[in-house]
């Protein structure tokens, strides 16, 4: 299977004990992904996790916490970078398909590294721009043994 872009919302809630059954499948997503060695992620996606995880959930990550984790997943994961043609790309993906500037940074940075598929709660599940089918791994009909994981 190809890679999958994962989108920020998916990284915080694996530390959002707020929200325990989106935890649960953010942590079955990842570790999935992470085994099959099919995940990757953007350099937005982890500068938007550190904000969140360190600011805007009910238990917040230290500075050092949040730290650890990324050089964590930098190890680990592909990180696709976020260069200036992925920002004229995003911008022509808000003019093109009304995407939220940031999600079509996240759009941009998987099309222009022939990304296929991005995980995240934030795109209309199912649905796909140019290439790039958005998958929302909190759906009711999300199956994860249809993705390997």
């Amino acid at each position: 299977m190809d890679a999958i872009l994962v989108d920020t919302n998916i990284l915080v809630y694996a530390y959002d004990r707020s929200e325990p059954k989106k935890q649960r499948r953010a942590l079955q997503v990842l570790d999935g992904l992470a085994r099959a060695g099919i995940g990757c992620l953007s350099a937005q996606v982890l500068s938007e996790f550190f904000v969140n995880v360190t600011r805007k959930i009910a238990a917040p990550l230290s500075v050092a916490q949040a730290i650890e984790r990324i050089e964590h997943y930098m190890q680990l994961w592909p990180v696709l970078e976020v260069t200036a043609q992925t920002v004229l790309e995003a911008v022509r993906g808000t003019r093109e398909y009304s995407l939220s500037f940031w999600d079509a940074q996240i759009w941009a940075a998987a099309r222009l590294n022939q990304v296929g598929v991005v995980f995240s709660e934030d795109f209309n599940s199912g649905g796909g721009v140019e290439g790039v089918r958005f998958v929302n791994p909190f759906a009711n009909d999300f199956r994860a043994e249809e993705w390997g994981l």
